[in-house]
């Protein structure tokens, strides 16, 4: 298809728009198949009138468009673009948290919890949790002060208490508190020995850890508190982890063999307390009884005294007498006295032990009379009374058993 037709009532039909009526426009096509190259000028001129005539202005006189209706519209963009910013500045901060504003770049103020607003590409704003409870862990192999290895591991727990200085006093307040934990620990595994790191020394490292963590982090201001340091594990070398586990199990043995000994005392300490207080309770009785005895006899011996110098022989005659009753009824032999020269003793305990010693063997009475010698009824006078000793009370009690058995069998 040709862009130029003859015909149509000798107009050109020009893609620029060129015709044959404008002469005026030398640099124009004329149409034909004959004309040269379009004028690029006269093309960009063009093109700026299509363009200028969307602004919807009105040409004048002197073919100029009007510039009116071009305000309004940069107007309306431009009031746009201003709600469009003014809305993108609304944000919200949780009830947790709390906003850190920059202005450009430096520190303006805090946000509390909320709906807020910042003017977009002046303010950034970041948000800081302040109430929850962050954890960090710590852990490595370590050297001990008796030269020998331990893996310890260590949880620390820390909350943020100034969102600025948490932010902005440190490059990162977290690696910080990272690196001022592990050199704490190693600090305090340092200058302890392992027996006490794996044993009784746990709780100790774990204080310590946690003081020289706060000294540390105190002198940089990082906004942060540490809560609580947890010692969670330590464990020695597998080389030597079965020995270590020997000692523990040697130790929780003594420690049980203490408590065990510690009960036993608490028993027997009150028992022994209470018979040594019983004991002094009966001497300080004994003690009181016989310091009144004492003064009894003493005043006895003084009210006797007087009937004595009156009448010596009646007072000692009396005396006798009360003696021999108060001797002679704590025993049960029987003394006779035929009005002789002879005394028999009857030991009666003994004979009704002997009787009752006798029947439970022989099954009757009398069985072994036959093996027993036979002795004197009268076998000591009144003065040979106190040479009777227990041999011959024995000879005595077996005679009269023998006699007794004999005059039973010969009744019989």
């Amino acid at each position: 298809m040709a862009w130029n037709q003859p015909g149509n009532n000798g107009q050109d039909r020009d893609p620029w728009g060129s015709s044959n009526n404008q002469g005026g426009n030398s640099g124009g096509n004329k149409g034909g198949r004959e004309s040269g190259p379009p004028d690029l000028d006269d093309i960009f001129r063009k093109l700026s009138k299509k363009l200028g005539g969307l602004g919807g202005g009105k040409q004048n006189d002197n073919g100029q468009r009007g510039s009116g209706s071009g305000g309004k519209i940069v107007g309306i963009v431009a009031v746009a673009a201003v709600v469009i910013w003014a809305a993108s500045g609304f944000y919200t901060i949780k009830e947790a948290e709390r906003g850190v504003v920059t202005r450009f770049g430096k520190f303006s103020h805090l946000v509390e919890p909320g709906l807020n607003w910042k003017p977009t590409f002046i303010d950034q704003v970041r948000a800081v949790n302040v109430e929850a409870v962050r954890e960090l862990a710590a852990s490595g192999v370590m050297l001990t002060s008796d030269e020998n290895v331990v893996r310890v591991e260590m949880n620390v727990q820390y909350r943020v208490t100034d969102p600025e200085r948490y932010l902005y006093a440190v490059t990162s307040a977290d690696d910080s508190l990272r690196q001022a934990t592990d050199s704490a620990l190693r600090g305090v595994i340092g200058r302890s020995t392992m027996d006490r790191i794996l044993t009784e020394g746990r709780t100790v490292v774990r204080s310590d850890t946690q003081r020289e963590i706060d000294e540390t982090i105190r002198p940089y201001n990082m906004g942060i508190a540490v809560l609580d340091v947890n010692f969670q594990a330590a464990r020695p070398p597998e080389e030597v982890k079965s020995a270590f586990d020997d000692a523990i199990a040697a130790r929780e043995n003594r420690e049980q063999y203490v408590r065990e000994a510690e009960a036993y005392a608490n028993e027997v300490q009150p028992r022994a307390n209470g018979q040594a207080q019983r004991i002094l309770e009966e001497a300080r009785a004994y003690k009181e009884r016989t310091v009144l005895e004492a003064q009894g006899e003493v005043a006895r011996f003084a009210k006797i005294l007087p009937e004595y110098k009156a009448a010596p022989e009646i007072t000692k005659e009396r005396l006798y007498i009360e003696t021999m009753e108060r001797v002679l009824s704590h025993t049960r032999k029987v003394l006779v006295n035929d009005r002789g020269n002879n005394l028999m003793v009857l030991p009666l305990d003994q004979l009704m032990r002997g009787g009752q010693a006798s029947t439970g063997h022989n099954g009757q009475k009398g069985g072994s009379a036959a093996s027993q010698p036979a002795l004197s009824d009268r076998s000591a006078s009144r003065s040979d009374t106190s040479s009777y000793s227990p041999d011959s009370i024995m000879d005595q009690r077996r005679a009269n058993a023998l006699r007794n058995d004999s005059q039973r069998e010969g009744r019989e």
